[in-house]
């Protein structure tokens, strides 16, 4: 079984990418999903995030205030290291778990979506990296479709490695600019490699 990490800018396209290659017949783990799962009520992550930032943080059903959190850790460096200390491992844990549950049963292509890939030291897992991107405007553009505003925008793409960066790092790269048939028949080429 072969291993890649998908990795990518916030608003590149990851989550378009990876469900290509699911269509394609690839085993497909997002860790953004794991790290949602993660801070459900009842977990250890979410009890050990309201530990370390406070009550205020936690709505009153006892969900994490991912909006409230969110402007925290983009805005101080020191709140998103706390944060990805407490998440970051467990969610390198349960990737793995996961892979090499498909490893067993002899999946041919194991693919991890994990958008700081290289930011947590992971490449050294895979097999492959693909890299998603698009051009700093197109991502500009994408993420004001989310509603997010100028700050939002600056705080998520600088707490990532530069497009650039994690283009030059991978042995694939799907440019997510155009029409979807494009981006499918990218995937389509590199999958055909595995």
């Amino acid at each position: 079984m072969k291993i890649c990490g998908l990795t990518g800018g916030v608003g590149m396209g990851k989550s378009t990418a990876a469900g290509f290659f699911l269509q394609l017949g690839a085993r497909v783990v997002d860790t953004d999903d794991l790290a949602r799962e993660l801070v459900l009520p009842g977990q250890p992550a979410l009890a050990e995030i309201q530990r370390e930032f406070g009550n205020q943080f936690i709505a009153a059903d006892g969900q994490l205030s991912r909006g409230e959190l969110a402007r925290l850790v983009f805005s101080d460096v020191g709140a998103r290291k706390k944060l990805e200390a407490i998440l970051h491992p467990r969610i390198r844990e349960r990737w793995q778990a996961q892979v090499e549950l498909w490893r067993n049963q002899a999946c041919p292509l194991a693919l991890v979506v994990i958008p700081l890939l290289f930011e947590t030291a992971a490449e050294t897992y895979f097999d492959k990296i693909i890299c998603v991107a698009c051009s700093p405007a197109g991502q500009r553009e994408r993420l004001l479709a989310r509603d997010w505003t100028a700050d939002q925008i600056q705080g998520r793409i600088a707490a990532q490695l530069p497009t650039e960066q994690k283009m030059a790092r991978s042995h694939f790269v799907i440019w997510t600019e155009g029409a979807l048939a494009s981006h499918r028949q990218q995937a389509a080429a590199i999958f055909k490699i595995f």
